[in-house]
């Protein structure tokens, strides 16, 4: 589970492949999208996805499970919502690993010259 006290550079390679796993469906996707505008009730999210409530219930629990959602219960209403640290985190991720043009170059060992690689 992401804990929302570590940095990205903190997070483990399991870790990272876990939070980013859990966004590798299109129903998960879609479920972000929803909750991207606040807070939704279970029903609410079965209604606008047409999904049957244990298949909804699965993705809910990866969402939950990798550290991308919470959920809390009023009455016999679930109601789930995202949390933006963890996707802070996880565009931090790509951020730090983003190629700068400035000291990237076309051969691996940063040597080329001329267009021409060192091979």
């Amino acid at each position: 589970m992401y804990d929302e006290t570590m940095r990205t550079t903190e997070l483990s390679p399991t870790q990272t492949a876990r939070l980013f796993q859990a966004l590798s469906d299109e129903t998960r996707l879609r479920v972000i999208d929803m909750l991207a505008s606040g807070e939704k009730c279970v029903c609410d999210l079965q209604d606008a996805l047409g999904a049957a409530q244990s298949r909804l219930s699965f993705h809910l629990k990866v969402l939950r499970e990798a550290g991308l959602v919470n959920d809390r219960k009023q009455g016999r209403w679930n109601f789930y919502s995202l949390k933006p640290e963890v996707l802070d985190g996880m565009a931090a991720y790509l951020q730090e690993r983003k190629p700068d043009p400035e000291t990237w170059s076309s051969c691996g060992c940063g040597d080329s010259q001329e267009g021409q690689c060192c091979d």
